[in-house]
């Protein structure tokens, strides 16, 4: 049985469409899912680079597709009243409701319908406080240890080679993003593709720097 650990943030619309199409894309496959929140900001400092939302074009682009792949997929999609928003609580939420820093499958489903349902502010500290009700966590979000756990994800995740949200680390391999289920899943029915392929993608000469 393979492990894979799914690095995600709240704040991704790709990451809430990726962990809604999961069920489905695993179907058949003797799995176990670990879910860790992680601060795509850090992510994206630790790798100097701006989010889709931050760039001009991009941000509209980003939207649109978003919304017309939540169509295809069948899935209840809102956009939230404002994006980007500060995500820090709700990570830090999720985290809390665990002993180890992943949550279990329930409170990442709350926390991402709470974002991306309804059309509502999702760092609205009334709604925030409903979802604490709601999910009960066993520490309080703005503990040391909490806050200490949300970054070692982050961390973790970078170490691993993740540059983005949703990623999903399966033995050795990433596989980053939503378009990237398929082929998660042709991994782990044993495509041979990936014996020969994978690495190769990894040696082709970087011609131009800038």
């Amino acid at each position: 049985m393979k492990t894979i650990t799914c690095y995600l943030d709240f704040i991704s619309p790709y990451a809430y469409l990726a962990f809604e199409a999961l069920p489905q894309q695993l179907m058949g496959v003797s799995h176990r899912m670990v879910y860790k929140p992680v601060l795509f900001a850090g992510m994206l400092k630790h790798h100097g680079q701006l989010g889709p939302a931050e760039i001009a074009g991009k941000r509209e682009w980003t939207y649109r597709q978003v919304l017309w792949q939540a169509k295809q997929l069948g899935v209840p999609f809102d956009m939230p009243q404002a994006h980007p928003f500060n995500p820090l609580a709700l990570l830090r939420l999720a985290v809390a409701c665990s002993a180890d820093g992943a949550p279990n499958r329930y409170v990442c489903e709350t926390i991402f319908r709470h974002v991306w349902q309804g059309g509502a502010a999702a760092d609205d500290a009334t709604r925030l406080q409903a979802l604490v009700q709601q999910l009960k966590p066993a520490r309080a979000s703005d503990a040391p240890d909490v806050k200490a756990q949300l970054k070692a994800n982050t961390e973790e995740a970078i170490a691993c080679g993740a540059f983005g949200v949703p990623t999903f680390c399966v033995d050795d391999k990433l596989f980053w993003g939503l378009d990237a289920l398929p082929m998660m899943r042709a991994y782990l029915d044993g495509d041979p593709w990936f014996d020969d392929a994978w690495n190769a993608a990894a040696s082709i000469a970087q011609g131009v720097t800038r």
